[in-house]
């Protein structure tokens, strides 16, 4: 007899109170390290506005109400590859023709809170201001061993092992063609999904070229690749000890994060403040309530430790995976506030490109940031693929 393919189920969370009783019990009991004078964020996450953050977490965050508003989006579980994934699939609302299947794809710290705020731009994008025509069905699924999707029992999976389970959900859910978008994390796993399925991805939309490798003589590059090569290694140097921590020694980390609230909101809060595009201002781009749904996503699901492990998987990527040239026309967003910025000369040496653009808002995490302006930039992008 055939396999029974995997059947998705309908999936809605709902937090235990006592799971919300021991976070709360473990905020107000935080013994805080000491800081000199004026530190700020220079040296790391600012004290005194992570002392302010937990206090709100601890007795005016209301988590339910959080968990019902994500609760509003379409919701399932299914098992692929011995894991039991959880993903977000929204369908287009009355589109003009057929609505073309994208599949997002998120990057650490976050989950599929990353597009939470977009799935409704594009997949009715004429109750916000668009053209039925470019709608999209949508899926967005957490990473193994992110939010709501089960960890690896053994060694974690890299970006071309998810790559594969995202190929084979979206045919249980009946796409043979589609097309693939993500970024930090995200972009490396959409640019496998092109690599190594280009029979099915129509085209794929990326906002960061990932981390640069090159294997040939440097005299050969442009002088903008020089310079990006030699900028990126200048932003490890100086930014770059939480990627070393999570591709060397992920565990060590995750006892201190996985126990202590207030120890993981720091480790991730800096990095909502310094890839975003707030200008040092975190709260000009995001919530308490919003930066604490994403960080209380991690308590909850007790998922930091495993999902700093893909960073060590993703290490152990051969060089020869790492240089391959994507072929699938491929388009580019890259937002003004993000980390490292590579020059159109090198996305011309690693991708089919067909599409790049600098939009002026938003950083890291723009679609979270700019949900509008990042809607339209797939609408444009994919509008010749559909």
């Amino acid at each position: 007899m055939p396999e029974t393919p995997p059947r998705p189920e309908p999936f809605i969370p709902q937090t235990a109170p006592a799971a919300l009783d021991d976070l709360r019990t473990r905020l107000r009991a935080t013994r805080w390290p000491d800081a000199p004078q004026d530190a700020g964020w220079a040296l790391g996450t600012d004290l005194d506005y992570l002392r302010e953050l937990v206090a709100y977490w601890a007795d005016g965050f209301d988590w339910s109400a959080q968990e019902a508003a994500l609760a509003r989006l379409p919701r399932f579980r299914v098992p692929l590859g011995r894991l039991g994934i959880h993903f977000v699939h929204a369908r287009a609302v009355a589109p003009a023709g057929p609505a073309l299947p994208l599949v997002l794809s998120h990057g650490w710290p976050d989950s599929f809170w990353r597009y939470s705020k977009v799935v409704p731009l594009l997949t009715d994008p004429a109750a916000h201001g668009g053209d039925p025509a470019d709608a999209f069905d949508v899926v967005v699924p957490d990473m193994p061993g992110y939010g709501y999707s089960d960890a690896p029992v053994g060694a974690p999976l890299d970006s071309i092992a998810v790559a594969g389970l995202w190929a084979e959900l979206m045919g249980v859910l009946g796409y043979e063609r589609f097309g693939a978008s993500g970024g930090d994390v995200g972009s490396h796993v959409s640019r496998y999904l092109a690599l190594d399925h280009p029979d099915r991805v129509v085209a794929v939309h990326r906002t960061d070229a990932g981390v640069p490798v090159f294997l040939g003589d440097r005299a050969d590059l442009a002088p903008p690749e020089r310079d990006w090569l030699d900028n990126v290694a200048a932003w490890g140097v100086s930014e770059g000890a939480y990627a070393a921590m999570h591709r060397t020694k992920p565990q060590t980390a995750a006892f201190g994060l996985t126990d202590s609230p207030a120890g993981l909101a720091a480790w991730i809060v800096e990095k909502l403040r310094s890839w975003s595009g707030c200008g040092g201002d975190i709260e000009r781009t995001f919530t308490k309530d919003e930066i604490l749904t994403n960080i209380t996503l991690y308590w909850l699901t007790g998922t930091i430790g495993s999902s700093m492990r893909m960073y060590n998987a993703n290490a152990a990527i051969a060089p020869a995976q790492l240089t391959r040239r994507v072929e699938v026309p491929s388009g580019f967003s890259i937002f003004q506030g993000d980390v490292v910025r590579p020059p159109r000369a090198w996305l011309e040496r690693t991708a089919n490109v067909t599409y790049a653009t600098e939009p002026e808002r938003g950083g890291h995490f723009a679609p979270f940031e700019e949900p509008e302006l990042y809607a339209e930039e797939l609408r444009a992008f994919f509008r010749p693929y559909r």
